[in-house]
């Protein structure tokens, strides 16, 4: 047996704990990094080539975006998510996806619980994210009320099921903290958008966790060269727009005239920002520009 066979072999139905009760694991894999590197040449003699001449050609395709060859492999996982992170999940609409059916079945008595320490603020700047956790104490209680409620949640449904109402009626009031289970086939090309999307940190907690476990501890060990060109040119690259680039510009002619060394304050990013923002009293964009810049080093940190 081949080290890639006992590799699969060791991943395949693996359950790789996620959250409290969730998992990803590997149900098959087609491909390889050879696989990326075959479709890009569409075909070649088998020997022919270095090694290191497949990762220059991995890294290239990364690099300038051609996607194709690496749709030429596939991955096919088996999840168990709560659903209101699967409903996050299935907004990728690049796979192939056959899921738990509580009309057919009855619903899998498991969800998501949240520690004391666990509890997160709104984000004032991001009108869809969270921010610092909150006080313990606070948190304590939270989790308590949460238990009492997914527990209420659960018997009001297991009474209905023994009433003899339809599962697909008594199912209604179940908290979308209930878990339930994919089978999610996806080419590769797809999930590493989809992983450049949900491992980000700007991505909500939960789905970053199950993105964590696919990429880092299935993907990187199947894919390796690919894995190490989309960390490189994807997880870890920033881009820039025109306006950014145009600012940028602008900044560093201002610096030379003033004999300004890095990392700027953030009076000089305001006087040279784009015309379009200065009347603007909040910008996304300029705020993502400025971020950048401070990523860089250009900017002076906050």
């Amino acid at each position: 047996m081949t080290e890639r066979s006992e590799l699969i072999d060791e991943l395949r139905w693996k359950k790789i704990p996620v959250l409290n009760d969730g998992f990803v694991c590997l149900v098959d894999v087609m491909g390889d990094d050879s696989s990326i590197v075959q479709a890009a040449r569409v075909s070649y003699g088998e020997g022919t080539k270095r090694v290191s001449d497949d990762r220059t050609l991995i890294r290239y395709l990364m690099r300038h975006r051609h996607s194709t060859p690496f749709e030429m492999a596939e991955l096919k996982f088996l999840v168990r998510v709560p659903m209101d992170c699967w409903r996050q999940w299935i907004r990728h609409r690049t796979a192939n996806v056959n899921e738990y059916s509580t009309r057919y079945s009855v619903a899998i008595d498991s969800a998501q619980t949240t520690l004391p320490g666990e509890w997160r603020t709104q984000a004032t700047s991001n009108r869809q994210g969270s921010d610092a956790p909150l006080p313990e104490d606070l948190g304590q209680k939270l989790t308590e009320e949460e238990t009492e409620f997914q527990q209420k949640a659960r018997d009001v449904y297991e009474a209905r099921l023994e009433a003899g109402v339809a599962r697909e009626q008594a199912r209604k009031d179940l908290p979308l903290a209930t878990y339930t289970e994919a089978y999610w086939k996806i080419d590769l090309h797809n999930l590493i958008h989809f992983l450049s999307l949900r491992m980000d940190s700007h991505a909500q907690w939960e789905i970053q966790e199950y993105s964590r476990a696919i990429g880092e501890q299935i993907v990187k060990l199947l894919f390796p060269v690919v894995w190490e060109a989309f960390e490189d040119y994807r997880q870890g690259a920033m881009f820039l727009t025109r306006l950014d680039k145009e600012v940028l510009a602008r900044l560093m002619a201002s610096a030379a005239e003033k004999s300004l060394v890095p990392p700027f304050s953030e009076d000089a990013f305001l006087e040279v920002q784009d015309e379009t923002w200065k009347s603007l009293k909040r910008s996304r964009e300029r705020d993502e520009c400025q971020s950048k810049l401070q990523r860089l080093g250009i900017l002076k940190g906050e």
